[in-house]
């Protein structure tokens, strides 16, 4: 198979989604885990700035209403840089919605619960479609540039184009 991406000097190709190596050069993975750690650093700092907002606000008993409650399961977000594995810090909001008497939520700006693509991919996608690559080209030809080809699947880019 024609692939963009030269396979290892060794002979095997550590590319494969098993391998546990992303594909491209040491600038690429370099560029990755930059934006990772940046992109960790800016949800951390999302974060702590909205426990710092609510921390004079506490129950009967004295404790906070809005701490700090671990991370989510690790998940891969397409990014202009690579597929970029992000472990978005949880937030234990115990206050209610005086109107609706539900528990109010935390909801990162940055990174959304329902993200997996960042905007400027899926404003991409739809032109490449116009530009004559097929639907069905997608996952392999973005895969091999964006590191990942998650999330590239042809009903995913047909349902984007429509």
């Amino acid at each position: 198979m024609l692939s963009v991406v030269p396979e290892e000097p060794n002979g095997r190709d550590d590319a494969t989604p098993g391998g546990g190596a992303t594909p491209g050069s040491v600038i690429d993975q370099i560029v990755r885990d930059g934006a990772r750690r940046m992109l960790a650093e800016a949800l951390q700092a999302e974060v702590d700035a909205y426990i710092a907002q609510f921390a004079a606000e506490r129950d009967e008993a004295g404790r906070r209403l809005v701490v700090r409650n671990g991370s989510h399961q690790p998940r891969a977000v397409l990014t202009s840089a690579g597929a970029v594995q992000v472990r978005a810090p949880r937030v234990n909001d115990r206050r209610l919605d005086p109107d609706t008497g539900e528990r109010m939520r935390f909801s990162s700006a940055i990174l959304p619960p329902w993200c997996r693509k960042t905007p400027k991919i899926n404003e991409v996608l739809p032109l490449l479609y116009l530009h004559g690559l097929s639907s069905g080209d997608f996952g392999p030809a973005l895969g091999q540039f964006l590191g990942s080809s998650a999330g590239l699947s042809a009903s995913v880019i047909t349902k984007m184009t429509e």
